[in-house]
């Protein structure tokens, strides 16, 4: 019993903290594991499947007080306005009278009064048995249930978090594309006043600036989309700043390709196969509860009272009350219900093969998609692999144009070109670096590996 106060104790206080949580963040300077941690504190949808949780307890409470004793009290009163009267020989009353002559005799009293208590306590129900076990698979089901929207909550912070990083680096890059075309576009403009280049040279590095700068705004434009959705995902109010503390560019490639290769498939990891296995046990449960149906059930009961009835309403208090007492036993023996349980038991094993049903396509499902992340993170490696040594090159193609050109052996348009293309390539390899972060969560996801409790 002290140990049922406690639970119910420590689920208030939870109740208390998941309404009065802060919904703004402490210093918004976040790594990707404190906002996974942050959204899955704030998260509405956590916070309602806590509340389920917290609903269940309750459930399962609702179930055992069934097996506790039941005691109710009455008191009443009764105020006969108009008392029925029976028709009676009146020979009864007066052995003179004819014999069919007849007198009304009130049948009652104007006041009547009585107390009671009655206590009325389970002795045994085959439904009350099976259902104390299955509260704890209830419990079980409900804490798998919050697990299930923490992982949710982690995949779409994670995701989010990974497209807020890229979009910073891609800003990064063109910010030093900008300066670096800025700076070749000064010096043009004093080669052409000087007579050594025509001033066409000039107007098509005005056009490829502009075009980056263009270029810049939508990439920050993406930012703020990409904050927005991290904000929502973790909620946090969208006018609430924040600052991601790790780097893409911190991220170890060859340590996450091992990381990645060397981890096998097991579908305990996965919540959902978790809660089809406790949904399995509760449809066993369901179908011994129905069995249980075919056992008697007895009970008992224990009354005690006093009443009195005076035509006077202060003598009805006045004068002695009479007690009474009963003590009663019962049996209810099931013999014949017209097969009723025998097809309830029918349908219920048929939604017990469903739930394996399930359980199977569901194996299926997580071969899929452990098999298709695994074919994505590959292809990211390499598409990864081959940016990066587009990139290289394309960046050594710049230095080399420039070099040309300002010594008279190159052209603009090659510059342009060059710097077009590498522009280019660096956008292919931060595009490839986001797929590889998102196929690593995937990955993740898929062997159940995304999300664990602490």
């Amino acid at each position: 019993m002290k140990n049922e106060q406690l639970i119910r104790s420590c689920l208030f206080m939870l109740a208390v903290c998941l309404s009065i949580a802060p919904l703004r963040a402490q210093d918004g300077n976040f790594t990707l594991e404190q906002a996974v941690d942050y959204a899955i504190k704030h998260n509405l949808n956590v916070k309602n499947s806590q509340l389920d949780a917290v609903s269940a307890e309750a459930r399962i409470g609702e179930i055992r007080a069934a097996g506790l004793p039941q005691a109710s009290a009455n008191f009443n009163v009764v105020d006969n306005l108009i008392i029925q009267k029976m028709i009676l020989p009146a020979n009864i009353f007066d052995p003179t009278a004819p014999a069919d002559a007849t007198a009304a005799v009130p049948f009652g009293i104007k006041y009547s009064g009585s107390v009671s208590a009655t206590v009325n306590q389970l002795i045994f129900n085959g439904s009350y048995f099976v259902g104390l076990k299955a509260a704890a698979t209830y419990r079980e089901l409900a804490s798998k249930s919050v697990v299930q929207s923490k992982v949710t909550v982690a995949e779409s912070v994670t995701k989010a978090y990974y497209s807020a990083q890229v979009s910073e680096e891609r800003a990064k890059v063109l910010d030093l594309n900008i300066e670096r075309v800025d700076t070749l576009l000064r010096e043009t403009k004093a080669m052409n006043e000087s007579g050594f280049v025509e001033l066409l040279d000039v107007n098509r590095l005005e056009v490829q600036i502009n075009n980056l700068r263009t270029e810049r705004q939508k990439v920050q434009n993406l930012i703020d989309l990409s904050y927005a959705l991290l904000k929502y995902q973790m909620s946090i109010p969208l006018d609430e700043p924040i600052t991601l503390k790790d780097k893409i560019s911190d991220v170890d490639i060859e340590a996450l390709k091992i990381e990645t290769v060397s981890r096998d498939l097991s579908y305990a990891n996965r919540i959902e196969f978790s809660l089809l296995e406790t949904q399995e046990k509760l449809a066993n449960l369901d179908i011994k509860n129905t069995r249980s149906g075919y056992l008697p059930n007895a009970s008992a009961s224990l009354g005690y009272g006093h009443n009195n009835g005076r035509n006077s309403f202060t003598d009805l208090f006045s004068t002695k009350w009479f007690n009474n007492s009963v003590l009663s036993l019962n049996l209810n023996i099931p013999i014949f219900d017209g097969f009723t349980k025998r097809y309830q038991i029918e349908q219920k094993k048929i939604a017990l093969d469903k739930v394996k049903n399930s359980q199977t396509l569901l194996k299926q499902s997580i071969d899929l998609e452990a098999s298709q992340a695994g074919i994505n993170i590959k292809n990211a490696f390499a598409t990864l692999e081959t940016q990066k040594r587009n990139l290289d090159l394309a960046q050594e193609i710049v230095r080399v144009s420039k070099i040309k050109y300002k010594e008279g052996v190159g052209s603009n348009i090659e510059v342009i070109n060059a710097e077009s293309s590498f522009k280019e390539a660096q956008t292919n390899y931060f595009a490839a670096l986001y797929d590889l972060m998102i196929a690593k969560v995937d990955m993740s996801k898929a062997k159940g590996e995304l999300y664990t409790e602490k």
